[in-house]
């Protein structure tokens, strides 16, 4: 496992914040959870994502040029490692899309005036919701 990275710091310039609300459905059999979404990204490269159930964060993860980092404090774990993050993670798809880049095989997105959803087909995992303005 790879070094933690760096804490972000989104007043920093160049970063792209985009925060609302989503349902999270981490597969079959499992049970959705509402909570916040923040998704912000750098033109370089880096981005990060956060799923939060108020006050506590569910996820974390965040991407670097050549690295990245997943954490979800609640079962106290963290994931890491060099290069490209891994494809079946929907945290990393989200920032990917976002940024306009094409999604990996399974993974489907839907965009409308009323909201989005990014959903894996071979898991059912989803998350939907919207960005405020």
């Amino acid at each position: 496992m790879a070094p933690p990275l760096p804490k972000v710091n989104l007043s920093e310039p160049g970063w792209t914040v985009r925060q609302g609300q989503a349902v999270w459905h981490p597969g079959r059999g499992a049970q959705e959870i509402a909570g916040e979404l923040l998704v912000a990204a750098r033109r370089d490269g880096p981005a990060f994502v956060q799923f939060t159930k108020t006050p506590f964060p569910l996820v974390e993860a965040q991407t670097t040029v050549n690295r990245w980092t997943v954490e979800f404090p609640p079962q106290d774990k963290r994931y890491s490692g060099r290069g490209a993050p891994p494809a079946r993670l929907l945290w990393f798809e989200l920032a990917r899309v976002l940024a306009g880049l094409p999604l990996p095989k399974n993974w489907v997105w839907k965009n409308s005036e009323t909201g989005w959803r990014l959903e894996n087909s071979s898991t059912g995992e989803f998350l939907q919701g919207y960005f405020t303005q």
